[in-house]
């Protein structure tokens, strides 16, 4: 079957077979039929909307030591900060008069931030700003944990699964880690109430193509509200200094292929994007993304929080952030809503 017909079953059916996934993963020769068929499902699902997420990077700790990531625990290069109750309040405050109805509360795993601490500060969002979506992204936790979190008022929580091959996953991360505990929380936040976003590294180190397609039946099982993907970029303080960063082309061709198969989900195109190419972030909304990020965080701090390096954005006000990535939406024949911005359902639509 030709990858221009693969296209069109896929947009179809939403389901492919595994081989018929690697053919049209590996060639780029039809790439616009995807993009094309992917930006028509996204405008009959989401129209020409955009929602954007207020990106709060609170601590550039970290417990953990994955190979890929500028702020893992071994990184002695890394200057460390943490912000405050007070300042994180700060920053969703000037979120809120900027226009922004969701907040992305974003950390390294920080055993410095004790549950009580981070039930606190959501508690305390929630009071100050009771139509507003509130996401936790800080890693592993027990159920306990995430209970707790989903019960003082946060009702999103992201976390990538980055790899669903095992073999893959251990390439990526140390011993103390596994893809097992990691699936245990993602199906436990689900289980719990929240609204789960996964996703993946595309071009990480080792990858193969079999890995993507393992990593897309895996969202398949999940059904994530969410899901972000973008491309693994390399940090000169990583054991992979050595290895490239991956390729912005089959990063847009899995986010069409993702809104074909997840026609309801939210699929950021992200920062990451922007950083590879000056178009990144636009392309990745023609793909068929329909989420960006701006950030909130102090200016102060957001070289800091680098966990791959060049990060775009690092020295603009929140304003200025707001500011430029509506004029960037625009330009590419989208707009940014102000607006909590759940994910769909078939019903919905």
């Amino acid at each position: 079957m030709k990858t221009m017909e693969l296209a069109e079953k896929l947009a179809a059916t939403r389901e492919l077979s595994d081989e018929e996934l690697r053919q049209i993963l590996e060639t780029d020769e039809f790439d616009q039929t995807l993009f094309n068929l992917a930006d028509k499902r996204r405008r009959e699902v989401y129209w020409d909307e955009v929602y954007v997420r207020g990106l709060i990077e609170f601590t550039n700790f970290c417990r953990n030591n994955c190979y890929y990531c500028g702020i893992r625990r071994d990184n002695r290069n890394a200057e460390r900060y943490r912000l405050s109750r007070e300042e994180i309040l700060d920053c969703c405050e000037e979120g809120y008069r900027l226009g922004f109805r969701t907040f992305v509360l974003q950390g390294g795993e920080d055993p410095y931030y004790t549950d009580s601490l981070i039930c606190d500060i959501v508690s305390e969002i929630r009071a100050r700003f009771p139509d507003c979506a509130i996401t936790l992204s800080i890693g592993e936790k027990s159920r306990d944990s995430y209970q707790a979190f989903f019960d003082a008022g946060a009702n999103r929580y992201l976390l990538r699964h980055e790899t669903a091959d095992e073999l893959h996953y251990a390439k990526l991360h140390p011993d103390s880690m596994s893809l097992a505990n990691r699936k245990r929380c993602l199906f436990d936040l689900k289980d719990i109430g929240f609204q789960v976003g996964s996703g993946f590294m595309v071009g990480s180190p080792y990858q193969t193509t079999d890995n993507i397609v393992a990593d897309i039946r895996f969202l398949q099982e999940l059904q994530p509200h969410m899901i972000g993907i973008g491309p693994y970029i390399t940090h000169a303080d990583t054991p992979f200094s050595n290895f490239e960063s991956g390729s912005m082309t089959l990063t847009l061709r899995l986010i069409a292929i993702l809104r074909l198969m997840f026609p309801y989900a939210l699929i950021p195109s992200t920062t990451a994007l922007g950083t590879i190419h000056p178009q990144g972030r636009e392309l990745g909304l023609k793909a068929g993304a329909n989420v960006v990020m701006p950030n909130l965080s102090p200016v102060g701090v957001r070289k800091l929080y680098a966990l791959y390096e060049n990060k775009i954005c690092t020295g603009e006000e929140a304003a200025q952030c707001r500011g430029c990535l509506e004029r960037r939406v625009l330009s590419a024949g989208y707009r940014i809503v102000t607006a909590v911005g759940n994910a769909k359902t078939e019903t919905e639509s």
